[in-house]
């Protein structure tokens, strides 16, 4: 049965991030390494900023799964709109402390550092994750800065990660957050795949799926692809997904840009005009970032689509880049 290999559904492989079938570009690796670099050395407020989809929430649960991450215990929160009593209510659940925690935040701080402190002497660290962070209000966002208070003469008791969209990163700006914003002791940055990134990125996924990526995209449609996802790889993901299973339909095991442009009309991504005509991109803009890396490149004699169906279709146990988002 064919299986989206660029989606989520159906499929039966294991969806555990692993770094091995991570593809991570040199930001990505930076903004992973900050990551485990804050959490190891125990800053106190780290914030990962990037746009929509460029991965983020992947990033966050590699580093939760990483062997070096097993002593810390983590709380994840990834729907922020909340009012402050709620904001109370919830952390309260999340970090198992008594019924009492969640009528009172003065019952609620001193359960919280009990608890941190035992768990400080079992030497575990405890870290509270906040995704979607541009959706905080500022009444939350003071919430969350009073907590980097709770700590001991040596050692910061509880571990702060925000991770949002490239609003977040402005609103840090605001006069009224600027205690917030000198508290923030890493700040990194992802950003959408360059032109090389993309070709690479499909070519990773294919390879990992148990295909060949010269048998199935050719170089102009990875061109459109990236001209028209504007290098965001949950949108790399939608295209790669839909132009595979319209090329199934019309029996066309090679996906080119007309098969494509469908897809980019079909989803009206056409907004997302192309910053110069897709013939005119020069040949250096794809040459990949780093070997060895497919090539997008058509081959002269690609397999019947049936074939095609029943080699990506085989089960693997891997993780897409960006797939946790879903």
């Amino acid at each position: 049965m064919y299986q989206r290999f660029f989606g989520l559904r159906e499929l039966p492989f294991e969806l555990t991030p692993n770094p091995k079938f991570l593809f991570l570009t040199p930001r990505h690796r930076e903004a992973l390494s900050n990551l485990h670099y804050g959490v190891g050395s125990a800053k106190s407020l780290t914030v990962l900023v990037g746009e929509a989809g460029t991965g983020k929430t992947t990033l966050l649960r590699t580093v939760f799964e990483s062997e070096q991450c097993s002593h810390v215990r983590w709380v994840y929160l990834n729907n922020p709109i909340l009012t402050r009593d709620d904001f109370v209510k919830t952390l309260a659940a999340r970090f198992e402390l008594g019924p009492e925690a969640a009528q009172s935040k003065a019952t609620f701080l001193a359960e919280l550092e009990r608890v941190l402190l035992e768990r400080r002497s079992r030497g575990e660290v405890t870290a509270l994750v906040v995704d979607e962070a541009q959706s905080l209000s500022n009444d939350l966002l003071e919430e969350i800065r009073l907590l980097a208070n709770i700590e001991t003469p040596t050692d910061k008791l509880l571990l702060l990660i925000l991770a949002g969209q490239p609003e977040f990163g402005a609103k840090l700006n605001d006069p009224g957050l600027r205690q917030f914003k000198q508290r923030v002791a890493l700040r990194c940055e992802i950003f959408p795949f360059e032109l090389a990134e993309t070709g690479a990125y499909i070519a990773s996924r294919v390879r990992t799926a148990g295909g060949e990526s010269s048998r199935l995209f050719t170089r102009e449609a990875v061109m459109a692809i990236h001209q028209y996802s504007r290098g965001i790889p949950r949108t790399i993901n939608v295209i790669c997904d839909n132009a595979l299973l319209g090329g199934l339909a019309l029996e066309r095991p090679l996906i080119d840009q007309e098969i494509v442009m469908d897809v980019v009309r079909d989803f009206d991504l056409q907004r997302n005009e192309p910053d110069r005509p897709i013939a005119e991109a020069d040949d250096a803009d794809m040459q990949a970032p780093e070997p060895p890396h497919e090539s997008p490149e058509p081959v002269d004699d690609p397999p019947s689509s049936r074939a095609l169906v029943e080699q990506i279709a085989r089960p693997r146990r891997f993780t897409f880049f960006g797939a946790a988002r879903r």
